[in-house]
């Protein structure tokens, strides 16, 4: 059964809540799933990780939560190289910040990126301003997410 791994990135709870919720779509989907709220880069390149998810919100002016500040750090010094990851990433965030709006998910799609990984299909960007809960946008794009990039495996 193939690996599908969960990074949250929280402040309040609410990127774990979305990982929760989209968590069974997966495993409907043939994956073994892992959620990890507390990341470290080792989680992602200490054993296989066929498929990744990335749920992360951003705080104060577009920066990461700081459960995964320890990840994105260690990704930026240790160059791990990624060429290998496919992954898709959801970001939480509030339009009335500007030009800070999802910061915190755009920053880490870059430093996936720049490791060589390859998100499939587009972020998901979930405004608070418009979506009380993030999950009902989120489960939502799961569902198709999986059906468009063919990642169903059961």
């Amino acid at each position: 059964m193939p690996m599908l791994k969960i990074f949250v990135g929280t402040m309040y709870g609410g990127a774990l809540d979305v990982a929760e919720q989209v968590k069974p779509l997966f495993e409907e989907a043939g994956y073994e799933v892992a959620i990890f709220d507390q990341p470290t880069l080792d989680d992602l390149t200490g054993s296989p990780t066929d498929l990744a998810l990335f749920c992360v919100s951003t705080t104060g002016s577009g920066d990461l939560p700081g459960n995964i500040v320890p990840f994105a750090r260690a990704l930026e010094e240790q160059s791990p190289g990624l060429g290998s990851l496919r992954y898709g990433l959801i970001a939480l965030g509030d339009s009335s910040y500007g030009e800070t709006y999802c910061g915190a998910g755009r920053h880490l799609d870059e430093l996936l990126e720049g490791q060589g990984a390859q998100r499939l299909g587009e972020r998901l960007e979930v405004d608070a301003m418009e979506t009380f809960m993030a999950d009902d946008e989120a489960l939502p794009w799961v569902e198709e997410w999986i059906d468009a990039q063919q990642l169903k495996v059961a």
